[in-house]
């Protein structure tokens, strides 16, 4: 992948996580800091938990990402699949950034119901009531599930790329720039009423993407009308 690429998928992901993350996610690191450590417990007790539940989220994000790669894969077997490919990433992307600002509902509407089923709520409420560290990890994978526009986004990055290990990096990535955000939301729980920081942080990112999008529809446009160009050579 390009750097430029590499930079600007981190630039989104650590700007909406200060945002979107806080706001789709803060009640769960709120409840688990609550619920699961010890007011009491030391400083690096506290950082290892909130790390662990980091990582959990981060290898849910890594296998989504190898598992969107892989679909995108499929579907690129000419020339013009290959730029079509793009394209649609691209618009998503750019209909992703617009649902983030609140203009359009495009995200609200891709969103399913996995996070309400009854086996996801008991394992949930189990793992959230369990104070082991592999806890924190566990909880952690199964807030990655949790149906978020941002996730969808990265998702749709990650299909673009049309290949397991690029979708795999970009997720992974997109979850490694999230951490400080939550981490520091774990140790500093008033992060979460800071509203018009979040509202800022989320403009910021919500224009990244759409740029990016952008971006991408052209990377799409010059592949179908480049034959020489590889569907890598975009990312």
């Amino acid at each position: 992948m390009e750097t430029v690429n590499l930079l600007t998928i981190i630039s989104i992901a650590f700007l909406g996580s200060f945002g979107h993350c806080i706001g789709m996610c803060g009640g769960i690191v709120v409840a688990y800091t609550t619920i699961k450590i010890e007011p009491t417990s030391s400083k690096v007790s506290k950082s290892i938990a909130h790390l662990l539940y980091s990582f959990g989220r981060v290898l849910t994000y890594g296998v989504l990402g190898a598992l969107f790669g892989a679909l995108g894969g499929v579907a690129t077997f000419s020339n013009y699949a290959n730029g079509g490919l793009l394209i649609f990433a691209g618009v998503a992307m750019v209909l992703a950034g617009l649902s983030l600002m609140g203009k359009i509902k495009f995200l609200t509407l891709i969103e399913h119901s996995f996070s309400s089923s009854p086996l996801y709520k008991k394992a949930f409420k189990s793992v959230l009531n369990s104070k082991s560290n592999l806890s924190f990890f566990v909880l952690g994978m199964l807030n990655g599930l949790l149906p978020c526009g941002f996730v969808y986004f990265f998702a749709i990055t990650a299909a673009s790329t049309a290949d397991p290990l690029y979708g795999a990096l970009v997720m992974v990535i997109f979850g490694l720039s999230t951490i400080p955000a939550m981490f520091g939301l774990g140790f500093l729980t008033s992060l979460a009423s800071a509203m018009s920081f979040r509202n800022m942080m989320m403009s910021l990112s919500s224009i990244a993407v759409i740029l990016y999008g952008v971006y991408t529809i052209y990377n799409g446009y010059d592949y179908i009308n480049n034959p020489l160009k590889t569907l890598r050579d975009c990312h």
